[in-house]
């Protein structure tokens, strides 16, 4: 039988030792957390994007669950700063990563978002200034500074409510690959590693005991997916395994608890994205007009319900690099200029 719960912000218990820490509505930085205690042990799945968040988050698990007054144990999915800038509050706890995400954080530190994020609002601030400053950077070869012209309003919409400023990066202290079993107190958790995928190495935590399942951004409920990483073929794996595993519940990183159907969705989502950008790749289409291209053939699907939807332009690209066989990423910010160009062709 699986458990629901609303989706409403805060901590929501859902077996006797297994909680979820939901943040609606799920978009840009409003990430899911997870804790799981036996006895006086506790295990925290993720911490928030900025400082105030994760103590607010911290608090509320105390409050509510005793052995969380101390944390034993800290689980980082994947390293995105939405599930692991918040790490530096748990003074005295385990930090334990994959591998891949520890190389991972330490390639985009929270000081360089926090830059970019000051360069986006002085731009934003230029109003109909920006979009000539930035032709003229992109003229000079200013790549950097372009994308960072073109980014500035959609950059500072989706992480503007938060505060990196302040926040230290504190790495895992231990790293593992494959698979990593735990003890928490008298119950059994498994540390999955299951990417790269949505990054180069995503991790889902389950809970064997409750049999529940805290899966990281490998789902995104109500909205698209970003495909960082790939391929997909790896993200498609993961999500049957979520199906093999038949939890009772189903944490995603991002929006409200989910069930199979949901996953099944997702599965389905990832398969004809991979299907419909091939077609466009053999065509030669450049990645935003496949992009723009995608949104309208998904138009009259359960897809175009979805929020994020700009969040496309990113996924072609990296299955055009998965067609192509190209390994260098592109880098944060071109990434961003290039959703903010898809959202502003209305998709």
């Amino acid at each position: 039988m699986s458990i629901t719960t609303p989706y409403t912000r805060g901590l929501h218990q859902l077996t006797d030792g297994a909680y979820a820490y939901l943040q609606p509505d799920g978009g840009w930085g409003w990430s899911n957390a997870g804790l799981v205690v036996s006895g006086e042990s506790s295990l925290l799945v993720d911490t928030l994007f900025d400082l105030d968040l994760t103590q607010r988050m911290l608090d509320e698990m105390r409050y509510r669950a005793p052995a969380a007054r101390s944390i034993d144990t800290v689980v980082n999915t994947h390293a995105n700063g939405d599930h692991c800038w918040g790490n530096e509050l748990c003074e005295g706890s385990e930090i334990i990563a994959s591998r891949r995400t520890a190389d991972e954080m330490l390639a985009t530190p929270p000081q360089l978002v926090a830059k970019l994020m000051k360069a986006a609002r002085l731009m934003a601030r230029l109003g109909p200034l920006r979009a000539q400053l930035g032709k003229l950077m992109s003229l000079l070869r200013l790549e950097q500074l372009a994308n960072v012209a073109q980014a500035a309003p959609f950059v500072v919409e989706t992480l503007g409510p938060f505060d990196f400023g302040a926040v230290t990066l504190r790495p895992p202290s231990r790293v593992f690959d494959g698979v990593l079993e735990l003890d928490v107190g008298e119950k059994r958790v498994e540390l999955l590693e299951v990417g790269p995928a949505h990054t180069a190495g995503d991790t889902m935590v389950w809970d064997v005991t409750d049999r529940v399942l805290y899966t990281g951004d490998i789902l995104f409920i109500g909205a698209h997916p970003i495909i960082w990483d790939g391929p997909v073929s790896n993200w498609i794996d993961a999500c049957e395994r979520i199906i093999a595993l038949d939890p009772r519940a189903i944490v995603p990183g991002h929006g409200p608890l989910a069930d199979k159907a949901r996953v099944e969705a997702l599965l389905d989502y990832l398969r004809t994205l991979r299907d419909e950008v091939r077609l466009r790749f053999e065509t030669g289409m450049s990645q935003l007009d496949a992009a723009r291209d995608i949104v309208r053939a998904l138009g009259g699907s359960d897809f175009a319900k979805w929020k994020e939807s700009e969040r496309l332009v990113v996924n072609v690209g990296t299955i055009y690099r998965e067609l192509s066989g190209e390994t260098r990423k592109p880098d944060m910010v071109s990434c961003f200029a290039q959703m903010a160009a898809l959202a502003a062709m209305g998709a």
